[in-house]
C-alpha cells in the first residue's frame, strides 16, 4: 500500500480475476449447452421410437432454411381440425343411436320380466334359504334380472358397453336355471319358455344391432387413422424443430470453440514440432483435412498443389490449436478402429502408395519449424 496514494491493485491479481471470470463464464456456457443437449436427446429418442414403427412414415426434415412443405402442413392441420370436429359429431350421434338401441332392448326386458313366470329369475337365487349347497359348484356365474338392471343403470363405467353384453347375461339367467334344474322341473320349463320368447324378440332387434356395430367399426377405424395422422404431424414437427435446434447447437459450439481457442496460451516450439510429426501419421485424406483447417484461417494458403509448404510458425494460435485437437481426435479414432497385427496388409499398401504426399508435408513442416528457432513465451 502506498501511504500517499492509497491502496494499489496488483496487475497480476487483476489478471487472475479476469481469467477466473472468463473461465466461470465458459463453464456456465458449457453447462447450459449440456442441459440443452440432454433435452434434445430426450426429444430425439421420442421421435426415433415413434418412427421405428413399421407403419410410420419417415418425416422430411430439411436442414436449415424454410420448409417448402410448411403451407401443406398448415392445410393438413386445418383439415385435421375439421376431421376432429366431424369425429366429435359422429361420436355424439353414435351415443344417441346406442341409447335408442338400449331403449328398444329395455322394452324387450320389460316384456320378459312382466311375464307371469319371471318371478324365480328377478332376484339372486337364495342358496342358503333353499338349501342349495352345491349351487356354486354347478353354476360358475350366477345371474338375475335385478343384477342386469343395476348394471344397466351404472354410471361409474362398470355398466354394459353394448346390447350384446346385456343379451348374453339374459341368456345366462335362463341357461343357469336349465343347467341346475332337471328337465321336467317347473323352473327348468319356465326358463326354457322365457328364453324362447326372448330369442324371438332379440332376432327382431338384431339387424339394427348388426348395422350399428358395422357403422361403429368403420367410425373407429377413421378415428384410429386420424389419431395416427395427428401423431405423425406432431412428431414430424418435432423432428423439424429438432433439426433447427441442432443447427443452433452446432453454431453455439463453434462460437464456444472459437472463444476457447482465442484464450489458449501460445504453443511452444517443441509443441509445434510434435504437432508437425503427428500430422505425418495421418492418412492422406486426413492430411487434406488438416490443410483445410490451415486454409480456413489463411485465405492466401493454397492446399491443392502438388507440393505444399506450410509455415507452421506463421499460423495463428487458434489455427495451431485447432490442428492439435483435430490430429489428437483423428489419431485416437485410428487407434480404436485399427485391426490386429498381421491383418493390415491392405492398409499398409494403400499408405505406401501415398507416402510421397506425406513426405512432402512432413518436409515442409520440419523445414519451416527449423527455419524459425526463436521460442515463444509459454
Amino acid at each position: 500500500m502506498d501511504a500517499k496514494n492509497g491502496p494499489v491493485l496488483d496487475a497480476s491479481v487483476v489478471g487472475q480475476q479476469e481469467t477466473s471470470a472468463g473461465v466461470e463464464s465458459l463453464n456456465q456456457s458449457v453447462d447450459e449447452m449440456f442441459i440443452k443437449v440432454d433435452q434434445l436427446e430426450q426429444k430425439l429418442n421420442e421421435v426415433e421410437q415413434f418412427y421405428s414403427s413399421p407403419n410410420t412414415k419417415q418425416p422430411n426434415t430439411p436442414k436449415g432454411g424454410s420448409n417448402p412443405k410448411d403451407k401443406d402442413s398448415e392445410k393438413f392441420l386445418a383439415s385435421f381440425k375439421k376431421r376432429q370436429q366431424d369425429a366429435a359429431r359422429r361420436e355424439a350421434a353414435a351415443a344417441k343411436r346406442m341409447q335408442e338401441l338400449m331403449r328398444q332392448f329395455g322394452t324387450i326386458l320389460r316384456q320378459i320380466t312382466q311375464h307371469k313366470w319371471s318371478g324365480p329369475f328377478m332376484q339372486p337365487v337364495d342358496v342358503v334359504g333353499l338349501g342349495l349347497h352345491d349351487y356354486y359348484e354347478v353354476i360358475e356365474k350366477p345371474m338375475d334380472f335385478s343384477t342386469i338392471k343395476s348394471k344397466m343403470e351404472a354410471k361409474d363405467g362398470t355398466g354394459y358397453k353394448n346390447v350384446r353384453e346385456i343379451c348374453a347375461d339374459v341368456r345366462l339367467i335362463f341357461k343357469n336355471a336349465m343347467k341346475y334344474n332337471k328337465e321336467r322341473d317347473d323352473v327348468h320349463v319356465m326358463a326354457r319358455t322365457l328364453l324362447d320368447k326372448f330369442e324371438t324378440k332379440w332376432l327382431q332387434l338384431l339387424p339394427k344391432v348388426d348395422e350399428e356395430e358395422k357403422r361403429r367399426k368403420e367410425e373407429e377405424a377413421e378415428i384410429q387413422q386420424d389419431m395416427q395422422l395427428a401423431q405423425e404431424a406432431a412428431h414430424a414437427k418435432m423432428a423439424r424443430d429438432l433439426s433447427f435446434e441442432l443447427d443452433e447447437i452446432d453454431t453455439h459450439l463453434e462460437k464456444l470453440r472459437e472463444t476457447v481457442l482465442q484464450k489458449c496460451r501460445k504453443m511452444t516450439t517443441e509443441e509445434k514440432k510434435r504437432l508437425g510429426s503427428a500430422i505425418t501419421r495421418l492418412s492422406p485424406e486426413d492430411i487434406n483435412k488438416a490443410l483445410e483447417i490451415v486454409a480456413k484461417n489463411n485465405p492466401v494458403f493454397q492446399p491443392g498443389g502438388e507440393t505444399v509448404e506450410v509455415d507452421i510458425d506463421a499460423q495463428s494460435e487458434s489455427t495451431l490449436w485447432k490442428l492439435k485437437f483435430f490430429v489428437k481426435d483423428t489419431l485416437q479414432a485410428q487407434m480404436k478402429s485399427s485391426p490386429s497385427a498381421g491383418g493390415n496388409n491392405n492398409g499398409e499398401n494403400n499408405q505406401n502408395s501415398n507416402n510421397r504426399r506425406k513426405r512432402e508435408i512432413c518436409d515442409a513442416l520440419a523445414k519451416t519449424s527449423q527455419k524459425k528457432s526463436k521460442k515463444l513465451p509459454t
